[in-house]
């Protein structure tokens, strides 16, 4: 199958929030994101808005890349937010290099094993090199094994960092980095 990979575009809110609701719908939603989908689906249309205005084509500082197959349906994403040397990130730990997150992976059931995810994965990352990211680092739930294995898979290695999860006791999370270019 031929994907259209892309930047999301600030109008396009509203396949943003289904994409992100069938997200969250996924088996594994509890392991691989940090809201659920009754918060999701009660958020009004101005978040939708907001959030995806925020990571779209030629936002600075974040970016939403899209897979849309050819029958218009949005099959995957993932977003990539730049932080800074010298910030926090949303855990709380210092970030010491210029550096790409990666978060809000998610390709439809029905398209993984297709490469999709690695072509998201190319895609955002060429945006946070092209803008001067010195590494990319993802948080991993330390009981998603099928993540952990693609993460390794195209080049990330754990780094030893564990993030406490954030209203669960007892769960954490796993840093995995990729040096830049």
């Amino acid at each position: 199958m031929s994907y259209v990979i892309r930047s999301v575009r600030a109008d396009e809110w509203a396949a943003v929030k289904e994409l992100r609701l069938a997200a969250l719908q996924d088996p594994v939603a509890p392991l691989a994101f940090l809201e659920t989908y009754e918060e999701a689906v009660g958020r009004p249309d101005s978040f939708w808005q907001e959030r995806t205005a925020r990571g779209a084509e030629g936002a600075d500082g974040l970016q939403t890349v899209v897979a849309q197959a050819p029958d218009g349906r949005w099959v995957g994403t993932v977003t990539v937010l730049l932080e800074e040397p010298g910030t926090t990130d949303w855990a709380g730990f210092p970030v010491e290099r210029k550096q790409g997150h990666l978060v809000g992976v998610f390709v439809r059931p029905e398209e993984r094993g297709s490469g999709l995810t690695e072509v998201l994965f190319d895609a955002a990352l060429e945006w946070a090199w092209a803008h001067g990211a010195e590494r990319a680092r993802l948080i991993v739930h330390e009981d998603n094994g099928r993540a952990q294995r693609f993460y390794r898979r195209v080049g990330f290695v754990p780094t030893g960092v564990v993030v406490p999860m954030p209203g669960v006791p007892g769960e954490s999370e796993l840093e995995f980095v990729l040096e830049g270019p």
